[in-house]
């Protein structure tokens, strides 16, 4: 009689638990026993099983007589057969496709190809990426089918990825289940265990053996290489339907030799990485689901008539959660199992926290836990880069901020930012700015919070540094005057700073830059950092002011006066005031602004700060000039100019000639004003300075119209607003389409002039300048008034 084949019992575990349709992780808890446990079994690790957990992993396979008899045998090292295997644990077992035992028998080996866990009869959502990966699958099928077997297609492969706790295993597990009926051949699901704790990922080895042997294949007729079964694989597969979850990838290098070779088959990977070295594959990246999707999925894991998802608690719960799904899962877990907890009982909870990450855990499971697998992944920089954006104060950060974090290059902060993103622990809001999940900076910051407070306190003034560096480089192409009063702050400058050699660079800069420049003071203010809480919000101004960001700039002038008090430093005050009243004035509110003014002139008077002193006439001027008291701005302006020239400060000088050319015309002194705007034009193009440039011809082309030197003025407001676009000055451009309105207006083009200033209101509007707005809507009622006869007439 021939030599019966050996079946180790790690076979045969495998065997019977994938015969039961379950996972390792699955049969190690209904069995009471480690995953761990299990797997070592599986893998031969150890080659026989204590007593107590054979009968308990045999209670767990629901075996019985002469089966469980010599299961247990198995576990103590006693050899068994193949066909004992075939006979003892088989026959008589109808699958799950009707066959019986014999009919798998012919296929050399008892296959258990309905492996897929169940489905979650509580899936919630998700609805769009259901929708294209159902449709883009029903697809290739139907092509298929037209040209069976499908020689020529491709193997249908989709990567579903996303953060840790997002339900991509359960999404997996849910469109396998839509789709099974498409799959005759069988529908198999193997967990990877990329990221399962106390537990070695999967080889691809080890996997094409499950595979194999889940499939029909005999244990004996299994080749020991990994070549040998990628091959052997592929064939059985060959011609055939399956359906395959591969669960938890770790990375490319671990599911590529799993797929199959031919057309036909559909293979769904889930993975916490982006998989970008797979080719020809569907990728679908899940984001946490909208807030009214997650409350649904709280209502129904929950399972509690009394919750109403329209109940603010509720709100309140899913904001905490980060409307992450395991975070949700969990959340509705405590109140499935405390049925005395009201939903605002668990939100008070979450509000009173110090650490919502220990709320959300679950037995042994927890987000904290399912975050740090995803950490481990990491090499030591890419964790020490993780746990400086846990410190880092803004909403997004790019490779400039990052590399100024870590005190490295651009290039290496750039590599270590994508490696991040490929991991799904952060997203990409636009091109090459990335932002954690709100529950991943809170992990990220606890980690931070291990590092010495030395090493902490320095990455922030780096990247302080940073920001203020390179805010003050950004700042100068929108100066227009010479700051008094910034506290002295020994900037070291940083290793990689953004190129910006002209305005349009530096106001894109700060445009994308606005609302983390504005977190960064609010948190120097908090952490006593007052300098840097001083010095940021005046390297801004000239661009706040410009781009009619006027209720931020209000908050940072605010803020920065609070900042100066508090390190009781009377010049950052009076800077502070002295810009917080050039605001107030831009918003309308001239009486605000004069007493913010003539406090800081006191101020800067009793430090003999005379640049300071000349800032704070010049803005009190241009209150007095908007105010319309003409003679009292002439001499404060008067004042200022003259200051500015004593100090030496030729850009303070040219913008005030500005404001004084304006309030001589004004005045009704035409040839004065002109003297004094050409004479700013010149030190304006003198310094290089443009912006400065388009408003000395903003109002070079005023008072030449004034004077009935109608040609010369269009051309000059033209070319002043040619300008203010170029350099995408919004609030140049609204001043100069106003002001050429009024010059075509007195020189009787009466549409162009209805047309300009129609555009003028709007763009005012639009900036909240309601002084401005005001000024325009009494030029263009005036256009209209005076034009209406003649444009009914047929005049243009």
């Amino acid at each position: 009689m021939p030599e019966q084949p050996s079946v180790t019992f790690a076979e045969l575990l495998r065997y019977l638990r994938n015969q039961v349709g379950l996972t390792q992780e699955e049969l190690a808890n209904k069995a009471g026993i480690s995953t761990r446990s299990v797997s070592d079994l599986e893998r031969g690790i150890n080659l026989t099983a204590r007593r107590d957990t054979a009968r308990m992993l045999a209670d767990a396979l629901e075996l019985s007589g002469q089966a469980r008899t010599k299961f247990e045998a198995a576990a103590r090292g006693r050899p068994i057969g193949d066909s004992w295997m075939e006979r003892d644990f088989a026959d008589g077992a109808e699958a799950a496709d009707g066959t019986d035992g014999a009919d798998r028998d012919a296929l050399g080996f008892a296959a258990a190809t309905r492996t897929l866990p169940r489905d979650i009869a509580s899936f919630t959502g998700r609805e769009i990426e259901l929708t294209q990966l159902l449709d883009a699958v029903s697809a290739e099928v139907a092509a298929d089918d037209s040209d069976w077997p499908g020689a020529g297609g491709v193997v249908d492969v989709c990567a579903i990825g996303g953060m840790a706790g997002i339900g991509k295993t359960a999404f997996a597990i849910h469109v396998a289940h839509r789709l099974a009926d498409q799959f005759p051949d069988g529908q198999i699901f193997l967990a990877l265990h990329g990221h399962t704790p106390g537990q070695q990922p999967v080889t691809a080895t080890d996997a094409l053996a499950s595979l194999l042997q889940t499939t029909g294949v005999a244990a004996q007729q299994i080749p020991g290489g990994l070549a040998e079964r990628v091959r052997l694989w592929r064939d059985h597969l060959a011609g055939r339907r399956f359906l395959v979850v591969l669960d938890d990838a770790l990375g490319h290098e671990q599911v590529r030799p799993l797929l199959p070779g031919t057309a036909g088959s559909l293979v769904l990977i889930t993975s916490r990485r982006h998989l970008t070295a797979l080719e020809d594959v569907k990728v679908i990246s899940l984001d946490t689901p909208p807030a009214a999707e997650a409350a649904q999925m709280l209502a129904r894991l929950a399972d509690r008539p009394d919750l109403d998802i329209d109940d603010p608690a509720v709100a309140g719960i899913i904001t905490m959660c980060g409307c992450l799904p395991l975070a949700i899962g969990m959340a509705a877990s405590h109140l499935r199992h405390h049925p005395v907890w009201t939903v605002a009982d668990l939100a008070a909870d979450f509000a009173l926290s110090r650490d919502r990450l220990e709320l959300l855990s679950a037995e042994n499971l927890s987000v904290a836990a399912a975050f740090d697998l995803s950490y481990r992944d990491l090499d030591p920089q890419e964790q020490r880069l993780l746990r400086w954006v846990g410190l880092y104060p803004g909403d997004e950060i790019d490779a400039y901020a990052a590399a100024a974090l870590l005190d490295v290059d651009y290039g290496t902060a750039r590599r270590q930012l994508a490696s991040l993103y490929d991991h799904y622990l952060l997203g990409e809001a636009t091109r090459g700015r990335y932002r954690p999940h709100d529950l991943i900076r809170e992990h990220a910051r606890a980690l931070a919070d291990t590092e010495p407070a030395a090493d902490r306190d320095a990455a922030i003034v780096r990247l302080l540094d940073y920001y203020l560096h390179t805010a003050r480089t950004a700042g100068r192409h929108l100066a227009r005057r010479r700051p008094a009063g910034i506290p002295d702050i020994e900037v070291t400058v940083p290793v990689s700073t953004p190129d910006l050699p002209r305005l349009r660079d530096a106001v894109s800069w700060l445009t994308t830059e606005r609302s983390n420049l504005h977190v960064a003071v609010n948190y120097s203010a908090r952490h006593g950092l007052m300098a840097y809480a001083a010095a940021i919000p005046a390297a801004m101004h000239g661009f706040l002011r410009g781009r009619g960001y006027w209720d931020q700039a209000l908050s940072l002038y605010e803020g920065a006066l609070d900042a100066a008090r508090t390190a009781g430093d009377q010049l950052a005050e009076a800077s502070a005031r002295t810009d917080l009243g050039d605001i107030q004035s831009m918003s309308g509110d001239h009486d605000t602004a004069t007493a913010s003014l003539r406090q800081a002139l006191d101020l800067y008077r009793a430090a003999a700060s005379r640049l300071g002193e000349a800032n704070a006439l010049h803005n009190l001027g241009s209150v007095q000039q908007r105010t319309g008291d003409f003679p009292v701005a002439r001499k404060t302006l008067n004042e200022a100019l003259t200051l500015q020239r004593a100090v030496g400060n030729q850009l303070g000088e040219a913008s005030v000639l500005n404001n004084l050319g304006s309030v001589q015309y004004r005045s009704g002194d035409h040839e004065a004003a002109i003297v004094s705007l050409i004479r700013a034009l010149d030190l304006q193009r003198q310094l290089g300075n443009r912006l400065g440039e388009a408003n000395a011809l903003n109002e070079l082309g005023i008072a030449r119209s004034l004077t009935g030197a109608h040609d010369e003025a269009i051309a000059e407001l033209t070319k002043a607003l040619e300008l203010h676009r170029e350099l995408d000055h919004r609030l140049g451009v609204a001043n100069a389409t106003r002001d050429l309105g009024r010059a075509q207006l007195a020189a009787g083009d009466y549409q162009a002039a209805i047309t300009s200033l129609t555009s003028a209101v709007e763009m005012q509007h639009e900036l909240g300048n309601k002084f401005g707005e005001s000024n325009a809507t009494r030029d263009l009622e005036r256009a209209r008034a005076q034009g209406a006869p003649r444009l009914d007439a047929g005049d243009p």
